[in-house]
């Protein structure tokens, strides 16, 4: 069996112990989707190489009910070169479409105006939603999450580009023939493509899945 389908496993077996924990009322079920929670939390560590204090303290989190998929939002913003922005992440010197987590409490659309801002400097407003894509459909590297990835079209409104980020160290516009070493956990070449054909082809449908 592939790793991929191990992982699926583990996450899946996470979900059902999460749902136990929080619905059962009997002490001995408590200890027993405890357990499988744990086991699959190593299972988890050892398909990522994630450490375990880390998985376990992300589902530990979210431990009201049914476990659900983690939202990245990412901003898809074009100069008028028909160059698309991207920042160089500090975590891996590789380069990403602005975004990130969804934050409680934000819209998607909220989400991709405040990422852009906080990594780049710029004012964008957003126009309309690209892409939902279920991250297992895509060939990312293996993570502990599930994972949904929502693409936002934006436009630049105002502000200028700003090297002083935390996430960041440093903000460009590529072309689709020129792009850089990308962070796979966070974009592919493929979806960056897709975000260049929907620049060409506005009025293609959004893309699901």
């Amino acid at each position: 069996m592939k790793n991929t389908e191990w992982l699926a496993i583990a996450k899946r077996i996470q979900s059902v112990a999460q749902a136990g924990l929080f619905y059962s009322q009997s002490p001995y079920d408590q200890d027993r989707y405890q357990e499988l929670s744990d086991l699959s939390v190593q299972i988890l560590s050892k398909l990522t190489d994630e450490p375990i204090e880390k998985i376990g303290s992300l589902f530990t989190q979210e431990r009201d009910g049914y476990q659900t998929p983690k939202v990245d939002v990412r901003a898809v913003v074009f100069n008028e070169n028909n160059e698309i922005l991207m920042v160089k992440e500090r975590v891996d010197d590789r380069w990403s479409l602005p975004g990130g987590w969804a934050d409680v409490g934000y819209t998607p659309s909220e989400v991709a105006v405040k990422e852009v801002k906080e990594e780049t400097g710029i004012d964008v407003k957003t126009v309309r939603l690209l892409a939902v894509m279920d991250k297992k459909n895509h060939p990312h590297p293996e993570e502990a999450w599930y994972v949904y990835k929502l693409f936002i079209l934006c436009e630049k409104t105002g502000g200028e580009i700003s090297q002083n980020t935390m996430e960041t160290s440093d903000i460009q516009y590529f072309p689709a023939d020129k792009l850089p070493p990308l962070s796979e956990p966070r974009n592919l070449e493929s979806q960056i493509l897709m975000m260049f054909d929907y620049k060409n082809n506005p009025d293609k449908e959004v893309y699901l899945d």
